[in-house]
Formats: structure tokens, C-alpha cells, sequence
């Protein structure tokens, strides 16, 4: 077998582990967001999902699995993952509607921690949903229209464009005529600044894959 081969087979290899790997971490993160998504937190006076705190990496996991994969891969990363998502939420539905066996305690914290709150689980599927496909177009349009090059400036266009989108559909589907338009806001506005923030830290990240070529 010519070296060329061998050294073509494990480049091939090498870019299937990384999309693996960055689409594992993908599907967690979105995972985790969604269950912290549950609980409103304050912090710098902020009324925050804590969903929002690991949510953001997602956008720059999606660049990841686009740059390494290829777009057809990350668009049905982004459905799948959505799936796994209304999956989990039914299951754990299931779970806190089965009934405990007492034997071993009340075991009331499993069904108020988990039991999901579906206004809140079908806004951030949804927001996730369309804010992720945006960017996913986002970054073919800087790839193919503008440069291939400045890797880091495709991750912030298309997290510019999906940021915005992604937190208002969540906070206004979520929590929309629940919750004083104020707290509404003050979600939306503090989505947007961690996020933005989170994109900046993230950046770095985009550089750990090589591109498909």
C-alpha cells in the first residue's frame, strides 16, 4: 500500500474521531442546558436561566462538527440533537410519573427537579432548533462568499447572527405572559451578554479540528 494512501486513510480517521468527539460534546451540552433551563437564577442582578451558562458553547461546537463533518453532517446533528432532547424530556416525564417505592423514602426530588416544565422544553427545542440553523447558515455564507481564511471571524459572524435570535425566541416562548415583561427582558438581555461573552472565550476552540477538505 503507496505511504500516500495510508497517510490519506488516517487523515480520513482522525476527521471521523473529531466529529464524534465534537458531536458528543454537542448533543451533552445541549442536553445539560435544557435541564438547567429549569431554574431561574440572579446573579449581578440578572434574572438568568442557568441554562445559559453552558448553552452558548453549542453554537461553537456546531462551527466545530460543520468545519470538520461538512454542513450535511451538522444540520443532522442539530435535528438529532433536538430529538434526543424531546426524548430525554419524555423520559423523564415517564419516570416521575411512575410510583416510587416508598420502602426506601418519599423520593419526591427526582419528579420536582426533572419532571419537565414543557412550556419551557418545547421554547428552548424550538429556539435551539431555528438559532442553530441560522448559524449553521451563518458560517457556509462566510465560508463560501467571504474567506476561508480568519477562522475565528467565522465563529463570531455566526454567532452574531444566531445569538440574538436563539434568546429571544426562548425567553419570550418560555416565559411570555408568565413572567413580568421586566424579568422577561432582563432573561433575554442577560442571554445575550453571557452569550456573546462565552462565544469570545470559545473561539480558541475552532482551531482544534482540521478542515474537511
Amino acid at each position: 500500500m503507496e505511504a500516500s494512501t495510508v497517510k490519506l486513510r488516517n487523515e480520513e480517521t482522525n476527521l471521523m474521531a473529531s466529529a464524534v468527539l465534537v458531536s458528543i460534546f454537542y448533543v451533552a451540552a445541549q442536553m445539560l442546558s435544557d435541564i438547567a433551563s429549569l431554574q431561574i437564577v440572579l446573579v449581578a442582578g440578572f434574572s438568568i436561566d442557568a441554562g445559559t451558562f453552558i448553552y452558548p458553547l453549542t453554537f461553537t461546537l456546531r462551527d466545530m462538527v460543520h468545519k470538520v463533518a461538512g454542513i450535511k453532517i451538522a444540520r443532522m446533528l442539530i435535528i438529532s440533537a433536538a430529538v434526543v432532547n424531546v426524548l430525554m424530556a419524555l423520559f423523564f416525564k415517564l419516570v416521575s410519573s411512575l410510583p416510587p417505592d416508598l420502602a426506601v423514602g418519599p423520593q419526591t426530588a427526582f419528579g420536582t427537579l426533572l419532571s419537565p416544565v414543557w412550556r419551557i422544553v418545547l421554547a428552548s427545542i424550538i429556539a435551539e432548533v431555528i438559532a442553530e440553523l441560522i448559524d449553521t447558515e451563518g458560517y457556509r455564507i462566510w465560508v463560501e462568499k467571504v474567506t476561508r481564511r480568519y477562522e475565528w471571524a467565522r465563529v463570531v459572524f455566526s454567532n452574531s447572527l444566531s445569538i440574538p435570535v436563539d434568546s429571544f425566541l426562548f425567553s419570550f416562548l418560555a416565559f411570555y405572559g408568565k413572567m413580568p415583561l421586566s424579568v422577561v427582558s432582563s432573561i433575554f438581555f442577560s442571554n445575550m451578554i453571557i452569550k456573546g461573552v462565552t462565544t469570545i472565550i470559545s473561539i480558541p476552540g475552532i482551531y482544534l479540528v482540521k478542515e474537511r477538505s
